[in-house]
């Protein structure tokens, strides 16, 4: 049933359009080139001396994978009302097919992104990818969790509050300033880095770069802090999704 799930997200959120599976490249690519334009030349951002399009799109490839997620998911009950209402399944199969979905969509500008970095490794650029690189599918994991986890929650809450459905892409915008992506972590004062530890995203951001590119530093405390909040936050979203599944189509 997973498998259907993920076979139809695929196919339909591609079918009508005329660029197809380009999309997956275009828009972490035009969102890069926006980024490098606007914070690397205009604003003079730093990046640590790494290439900036590099540090870009290293952010935005592994924040776009997040926030699909999220997005997605806390969408479920209102975008599978009808399905939910005609037929019973396990309503979490739902939510774990998007994962999964949007998990392909990653692979694909991940791949993007390793052409970008040999490329720019070829030409001498001052990257160092590193060890680290062998943590991804971990990082991978836990942005899946943490998407996941978050959304369930939303979702479940939209099913009482469907004013929760229109804040959802504002807040998402919000939280990915407050991460990582267009600045190094490196620029946040010192006293102000416990704030960002408590981000879950900050630190597997930061994780996720240093490891492909070789800038920043990663810090044990910080990704501790985040792997314990993403798992409240996942046992969270999970508690509240099973209580809200078994009275949602009362509330349709």
């Amino acid at each position: 049933m997973i498998f259907l799930f993920v076979r139809r997200d695929f196919v339909s959120f591609y079918k009508q359009t005329i660029l197809g599976p380009l999309w997956f490249f275009i828009q972490p690519l035009l969102t890069t080139i926006v980024f490098t334009v606007v914070f690397g030349k205009i604003a003079n951002m730093p990046t640590n001396g790494l290439p900036p399009f590099l540090f870009y799109m290293s952010g935005v490839v592994a924040w776009s994978y997040f926030a699909n997620c999220l997005d997605k998911t806390s969408n479920t009950f209102i975008a599978n009302a009808g399905i939910f209402g005609k037929v019973y399944f396990p309503r979490l199969v739902v939510p774990i097919s998007i994962v999964i979905t949007n998990g392909s969509t990653f692979l694909i500008q991940f791949i993007m992104l390793i052409g970008f970095i040999v490329y720019f490794y070829m030409a001498g650029a001052n990257i160092h990818p590193n060890w680290w690189i062998f943590f991804t599918p971990l990082l991978l994991l836990q942005m899946a969790l943490l998407g996941l986890g978050v959304g369930l929650l939303i979702a479940s809450l939209t099913t009482k509050y469907r004013d929760l459905g229109f804040v959802v892409g504002f807040g998402v915008q919000l939280w990915m300033y407050a991460t990582p992506i267009v600045y190094p972590i490196s620029q946040v004062p010192e006293k102000w880095q416990w704030l960002f530890a408590m981000n879950p995203m900050a630190p597997v951001i930061e994780t996720f770069r240093h490891a492909f590119l070789g800038g920043g530093a990663v810090k044990m405390i910080h990704m501790a802090i985040s792997i314990i909040m993403t798992l409240i936050i996942l046992t969270s979203g999970l508690l509240l999704f099973s209580k809200a599944e078994k009275s949602f189509m009362d509330t349709v």
